[in-house]
């Protein structure tokens, strides 16, 4: 045991954050925990209706303690004491307001209820307009700032947040120094910063979300965001030129957080990135493979040596960053805002009636009818899938378009609404079901078009997370749609053994992420290949599906213009 080393890799999601300790010699995961937010399970500081979706660093700071004690707790003593390595992975952009030291505002007394100083998660939209600006504004320089991000600026990004922040409150525009990514500011507070000038921004999310680049000098011009709106004057000083890949340290743990954890004073703290990036590593990616981690969005991630896509920029994606995925690569980003998202929104308007009739019925006690509809709401996907997969692929009859929480790429545009198409009286739950799985499919291989039509070959596909590992009846789909085999990753907690191979890497166990992933991946365990006769009606289908989301693209921009 004594020659064994460990580390543990953090991955920060949407409704949980679960941790890791892996074996780093050989991959093996010797213990695992999740807790999900306390805050964000009860909907506390969100609004679905105004977009708006906040998450209280309480619940970060929580989970973060409790899932590495319980890692530790079940690895035992002697494990513990050989872990030499966190690195950490969140969503992003999903950015907070905090003060000098670094502390997010929302810490402190007088802000502790207030969303406006809570991390704005990624799927909240209430920047549209901010977004909107700076797209346009961006036209007016000489210099492209927003090359590298695909053209386009998003409402889900780092700046159109802080601006919409910013103009809206005027109690966190005073207290605000600076704003902070949530997987910067993770490692911060495990190493015990206290100076927030002195913080480690990682290239992932400076290059992807927030306008950095190295062509640059760093981020653009304060005249920049200036000229955009006096409000932000200051922040751009206030960010540091300088940004880290993952492999990098952010630091060592601190005494305090050693003591709070039961780990040793010397473990290194690796520099975070977003949750996708790390994915890709924990699934094993390979250059030219786009590496699909699906949950409740998903995001798309593909690498190419920096000298064989010199001079290529792919419009509509979510930006391409020398280093943001492995070191010496150039990372490209792309996704859908809902995926597993899309599904989550029919079942709840399957559920919806259902849970007021069980309420209100004086036939079961409370305790019964919980339980039932617990059981009820676990099996609806699996049997509305169970049953779509029986459902002969035909030309015509449902189309939906998957925009229920705008798009994300191709072309960011968040202010976009899904549909349904082709219903009759015969359509049911789940004829609309595959339609919508249908859409999400064809969404996804809107984004494989746009890097084969801009000279980077998708050369084969990679399936990670939640959807990919439970879904046979979605695989086998996007297989279909793609005509494109899809390999399925091993793991189910690619985004924390990705972060624990950065973690090793960081800890210098390994010279190279590349020979983390390949002495602690797990491989893949299963495979969907298109059927040739599916492939063909889905090809018709599909350009359906994008002649009718041209015509809703156009009628929404038509209303927006109104």
């Amino acid at each position: 045991m004594s020659s064994e080393k460990f580390v543990i890799g953090v991955d920060y999601g949407t409704d949980s954050v679960r941790s890791v300790i892996v074996n780093a010699n050989s991959g093996e995961e010797l213990a695992a925990s999740v807790f999900y937010y306390p805050q964000w399970k009860k909907g506390a500081f969100c609004d679905p209706e105004k977009n708006q979706f906040r998450q209280h660093p309480e619940d970060y700071v929580a989970g973060l303690e409790s899932t590495i004690k319980e890692c530790l707790e079940k690895a035992g003593p002697e494990v513990a004491a050989q872990v030499k390595a966190i690195s950490v992975d969140t969503t992003g952009s999903t950015p907070v307001a905090v003060n000098k030291e670094g502390t997010p505002l929302a810490l402190l007394p007088e802000f502790k209820d207030n969303p406006n100083a809570m991390f704005v998660l990624w799927k909240d939209h209430t920047a549209v307009k901010e977004a909107a600006e700076i797209n346009e504004h961006a036209t007016k320089f000489e210099t492209n700032y927003l090359k590298y991000v695909g053209g386009i600026y998003s409402s889900e990004w780092f700046w159109s947040k802080l601006l919409h922040i910013l103009r809206a409150d005027e109690s966190v525009r005073q207290a605000c120094y600076t704003w902070v990514e949530h997987c910067d500011w993770i490692p911060f507070l495990l190493t015990g910063g206290n100076n927030v000038d002195e913080i480690k921004r990682s290239v992932c999310s400076a290059g992807h979300k927030s306008l950095w680049n190295a062509e640059f000098g760093g981020f653009p011009p304060e005249e920049f965001f200036v000229s955009l709106d006096p409000l932000l004057k200051g922040f751009p000083s206030r960010l540091s030129s300088k940004t880290y890949t993952s492999a990098e340290q952010a630091g060592v743990i601190s005494a305090e957080w050693a003591e709070r954890l039961g780990l040793s004073n010397d473990v290194v703290i690796g520099i975070g990135a977003f949750d996708a990036h790390m994915g890709a590593v924990g699934g094993q990616i390979e250059p030219y493979y786009l590496s699909k981690v699906m949950g409740t969005s998903t995001c798309d991630m593909l690498v190419a040596p920096a000298d064989e896509v010199e001079g290529i920029l792919v419009d509509g994606i979510c930006g391409q960053v020398d280093g943001s995925i492995i070191p010496g690569m150039i990372g490209m980003e792309a996704g859908q805002s809902a995926f597993g998202d899309a599904y989550a929104w029919f079942k709840n308007v399957l559920m919806g009636p259902f849970k007021q009739l069980v309420a209100q019925s004086s036939i079961v006690d409370a305790e019964t009818a919980a339980r039932l509809l617990e059981e009820v709401e676990g099996k609806i996907i699996p049997e509305l899938s169970k049953q779509a997969a029986l459902l002969p692929v035909e030309e015509y009859g449902e189309y939906a378009i998957e925009w229920l929480n705008g798009r994300r790429t191709p072309d960011a545009n968040q202010a976009l609404k899904g549909a349904f198409l082709g219903l009759d009286l015969g359509s049911d739950a789940v004829k609309m079901f595959r339609s919508l799985v249908e859409s999400t499919c064809f969404g996804a291989k809107k984004i494989v078009d746009r890097f084969n039509e801009q000279g980077v070959p998708v050369k084969g596909l990679i399936g990670l997370g939640g959807v990919a590992k439970k879904s046979p009846f979605i695989m086998q789909m996007m297989a279909d749609v793609m005509n494109m085999p899809i390999r399925i990753h091993k793991s189910e907690q690619t985004c924390a053994i990705g972060a624990a191979m950065f973690a090793a890497t960081a800890a210098g166990i390994y010279p190279r992420v590349e020979d983390a992933m390949a002495a602690m991946g797990q491989g893949f365990d299963a495979e969907y290949h298109p059927n040739p006769e599916r492939v063909a009606i889905y090809a018709k289908r599909y350009a359906h599906y994008s002649e009718a989301g041209h015509a809703i693209e156009g009628l929404l921009s038509e209303e927006v213009h109104a």
